[in-house]
C-alpha cells in the first residue's frame, strides 16, 4: 500500500519509489517540480489533489497519514469538504470517470474542473474537458458559448457533468460550421 502525508490541499508521497509506481498505476498526481513528465523514472515526491487521494484510499490503494497518525477514508472526505468547495460531488464525477477506465487531471489549463484521456498524457491527448454542474444550477448560453469556443480551440469535447441520483450524466457538446 502506497503512503502519502496529509499537507493542505494535497497528499504528497514522499518515497520515490512509491511515487513512480503509483505514478505508472494510472498518472495519478504530479512529481513535485516536473511539469509534464516525460520519463516515469522521475527522481522526485509525488503530489496528489484531494480527489485523487480519496479515490485511492477508497480502493485501498493509499493510507494517508496526518502527521503520524492514519486518518480514515470518511475523516479525510470530511476534511476534503471543509478545505475545497463543492468537494464531494466534483469526487463523485471523478470517481464516475476513472470506475469508467479513464485517466482524469485537474482541468483548470482548460477553465474546467477536469480534463479526461483515454489513456494518458504522453500517450495521447485528452479528447474531453468536464465542468460539473449541479441538477439545480443553471448553465447560460453565454457560458456554453464561452466554453464550447475554449474547447474547439483546443480540440476537446466539451462536456457538462450533472451528478443525478445514484448516477452521474454527461452531456456533450460538439461544434460545427454551417
Amino acid at each position: 500500500m502506497f503512503e502519502g502525508l496529509l499537507l493542505g490541499d494535497s497528499v504528497v508521497v514522499w518515497d520515490v519509489e512509491q511515487a513512480r509506481e503509483l505514478y505508472r498505476l494510472g498518472f495519478y498526481g504530479k512529481p513535485l517540480g516536473i511539469p509534464k513528465p516525460k520519463d516515469l523514472n522521475f527522481d522526485a515526491p509525488l503530489v496528489l489533489d484531494l480527489v485523487e487521494a480519496l479515490y485511492l484510499a477508497r480502493q485501498r490503494r493509499l493510507r494517508i497519514l496526518r502527521g503520524d497518525l492514519e486518518v480514515s477514508p470518511e475523516e479525510f472526505e470530511g476534511y476534503a469538504a471543509s478545505v475545497e468547495p463543492n468537494f464531494p460531488t466534483k469526487y463523485r464525477v471523478y470517481a464516475d470517470l476513472r470506475d469508467r477506465g479513464f485517466v482524469v487531471l485537474p482541468g483548470i489549463k482548460f477553465g474546467s474542473d477536469f480534463a479526461v484521456y483515454r489513456h494518458g498524457p504522453g500517450i495521447d491527448h485528452a479528447p474531453f474537458i468536464i465542468q460539473i454542474k449541479k441538477g439545480d444550477e443553471k448553465l447560460s448560453a453565454l457560458e456554453i458559448i464561452r466554453a464550447g469556443r475554449l474547447a474547439t480551440s483546443v480540440k476537446k469535447h466539451f462536456t457538462i457533468s450533472v451528478p443525478a441520483g445514484d448516477k452521474v450524466v454527461y452531456l456533450m457538446f460538439e461544434w460545427w460550421r454551417a
